[in-house]
C-alpha cells in the first residue's frame, strides 16, 4: 500500500477544470476523480518499470470521458498531466470540499513485497462512505475478475479528509505480473472505467432514495 500515506515539500496546484452534461451546474451530481501519485510522485513501480502515475491518469481520463456523457453528471479532476501533488499539503480532499463534490474517488494501484499477492481492494474511512465504497468494490471487481479482497477502512488523508463519501480504489497489484500485464491494457482499463461510472450511477439512486445526497460527518 503506497497511497496517500507520506509527506512531501512543494506543491503544485490541483488542476481547476471540469467537464459536465448538466443544464444546471447547481443540481449536478458532482464527482471529483483523484488519478493517485503524478510528477516527481510516481508511485509504484510496476514489474514492466513503468510508474503507478501514468496508470492512475490514463483509467481516471477514461471515467471523466464517460462521465461527461452521462446527464446530471458534473465531473472534476484533481490532475488531468503529470502535474505533482503535495500530500503534506492535503489539497486532493481540500480541492473536492471546495467543490462541494458528492462523492470522491480516489484511483490506485497497488503495491506489495510479495509479487504473488494480488487483486482488488477499496478503501474508505467514514462510516457514511461505506456504502460507496461497497457498491464500488462490486462493480470494479466484477470489471476487473482478480481476487475481490473487499473493502477496508483506513486512515488514509484522502479520505479522512473529504467531506462527501469518498473511496480509495486499488485496482490491482502492479507488483503482480498478471495483474499489471492485464491492467496496462486499454481494454481492460476501458471496463474498469464502465464499472466505476456504473458504481457512482448506483450509489447516486441509491442516496436519492435514502434521502443523502452527500455525506453528513
Amino acid at each position: 500500500m503506497s497511497a496517500c500515506s507520506g509527506n512531501s515539500d512543494n506543491n503544485n496546484n490541483v488542476q481547476a477544470n471540469s467537464s459536465h452534461n448538466s443544464e444546471d451546474k447547481n443540481t449536478a451530481f458532482k464527482v471529483v476523480i483523484d488519478p493517485g501519485h503524478g510528477g516527481k510522485d510516481p508511485g509504484a513501480t510496476g514489474v514492466s518499470g513503468q510508474y503507478e502515475k501514468s496508470f492512475t491518469l490514463n483509467l481516471s481520463k477514461k471515467v471523466e470521458k464517460r462521465l461527461e456523457q452521462e446527464s446530471g453528471m458534473e465531473v472534476f479532476m484533481t490532475r488531468t498531466d503529470d502535474s505533482f501533488i503535495s500530500q503534506e499539503s492535503r489539497e486532493r480532499p481540500k480541492y473536492a470540499n471546495r467543490k462541494n463534490a458528492d462523492v470522491f474517488i480516489s484511483i490506485h494501484g497497488n503495491t506489495f513485497s510479495d509479487p504473488n499477492v494480488s487483486g482488488t481492494e477499496t478503501y474508505y474511512y467514514h462510516k457514511t462512505s461505506h456504502q460507496f465504497a461497497q457498491i464500488l468494490q462490486k462493480h470494479v471487481v466484477k470489471a476487473t475478475e482478480f481476487r475481490d479482497r473487499g473493502i477496508k477502512k483506513k486512515d488514509l488523508f484522502v479520505v479522512r479528509d473529504t467531506e462527501m463519501p469518498a473511496a480509495l480504489l486499488e485496482v490491482g497489484f502492479l507488483t503482480n505480473s498478471a495483474n499489471e500485464s492485464k491492467m496496462r491494457t486499454d481494454d481492460f482499463q476501458s471496463r474498469v472505467a464502465d464499472s466505476i461510472v456504473k458504481g457512482i450511477k448506483e450509489y447516486k439512486e441509491e442516496s436519492e432514495k435514502q434521502g443523502i445526497f452527500s455525506g453528513m460527518f
